[in-house]
């Protein structure tokens, strides 16, 4: 018999379903093929009291199931796209991006009130700081805090620590079946979502002859090319969880039309721009956004968060 097929995955609820959901999905398509999970802790797991963006940000919850797929430990890993960094490491690839599920943002408050109807003063917990100055410019009269955990643990929090309102990904929320503790769904003319946000990444060595077909089979066309166009921009940009830097894309028939942001962290500078072109030059006008934004201010704002940091 051939051995099985290990898929390398976080062990948070939501990490877990969604390589349950691979595992599934290739059992169907391979039933010959044994595949079973491997749970890896990651340094992003390890660390839950200091924001993302003070201990380094993009690469905190991969990089040790990317170690484990090039010791051959794991023979694939499933990540959350927008966990991935621009830059895949040498001798590995991104094998598959499966159908995408909603990239929004979602609002989850008490007694179910809008953004809108929070009052002034109420504080929001969020852990990502492209939310937060969004949340700080569209309502610069919240308190905005940072917020750790797992999907759970955040909205167990908008009640422990008397919270207005958490934000986090709608796509967590469906696949968790915590949808009916939505208020309201924040659209991109809104919040611009994170790079890849909804989308899942499954990560191979490059060249596996045996692993990289079945793999491909998950692949979905269109979402790779929406989110090859997204990590582009923000490849150019050279951002990670330390610089509010939103982007999304969207694919009509053979047109791409591609929202990219970036901000200051008090949300008072919002630097927004929006590209089309051919589906096929997705990649291009992902550089092209980006490079747009830093003539318009962004590499200002890049910079200075950047010194800020040192």
């Amino acid at each position: 018999m051939a051995p099985p097929v290990v898929i390398g995955t976080r062990g948070s609820k939501l990490a877990l379903w969604q390589a349950e959901w691979v595992r599934a999905a290739l059992g169907q398509r391979f039933p010959g093929v044994d595949f079973e999970l491997a749970i890896i802790k990651t340094e992003g797991d390890k660390i839950l009291d200091v924001p993302l963006a003070k201990v380094g940000g993009k690469g905190l919850f991969v990089k040790e199931i990317e170690e484990a797929l090039l010791q051959g430990r794991a023979d694939l890993a499933v990540h959350s796209m927008k966990d991935m960094p621009s830059e895949v490491p040498a001798r590995l690839a991104i094998g598959a991006v499966p159908e995408r599920e909603s990239p929004a943002d979602a609002l989850i408050a008490r007694n179910g009130l809008t953004l809108g109807e929070i009052p002034a003063g109420g504080v929001v917990g969020t852990s990502s700081l492209r939310r937060a100055a969004q949340l700080r410019h569209l309502r610069p009269d919240l308190e905005i805090v940072p917020l750790r955990g797992n999907v759970e643990t955040r909205v167990r929090k908008l009640e422990s620590e008397t919270l207005a309102a958490v934000v986090l990904a709608a796509a967590g929320l469906k696949r968790l079946g915590l949808e009916h503790r939505v208020s309201e769904y924040l659209n991109e003319e809104r919040m611009l979502p994170a790079v890849g946000q909804g989308a899942l990444c499954i990560e191979v060595r490059e060249g596996d002859a045996r692993i990289g077909p079945m793999v491909a089979a998950l692949d979905h066309p269109a979402t790779r090319t929406v989110v090859s166009g997204e990590r582009a921009f923000l490849k150019r940009l050279q951002g990670g969880c330390q610089v509010p830097i939103a982007g999304h894309g969207r694919l009509d028939g053979a047109q791409f039309t591609l929202t990219g942001l970036v901000a200051d962290l008090d949300g008072s500078t919002v630097i927004k721009h929006r590209l089309e072109g051919p589906a096929a030059a997705a990649e291009r006008i992902g550089i092209e956004l980006a490079e747009t934004l830093l003539d318009r201010g962004a590499e200002e704002i890049l910079r200075n968060l950047s010194d800020a940091s040192v």
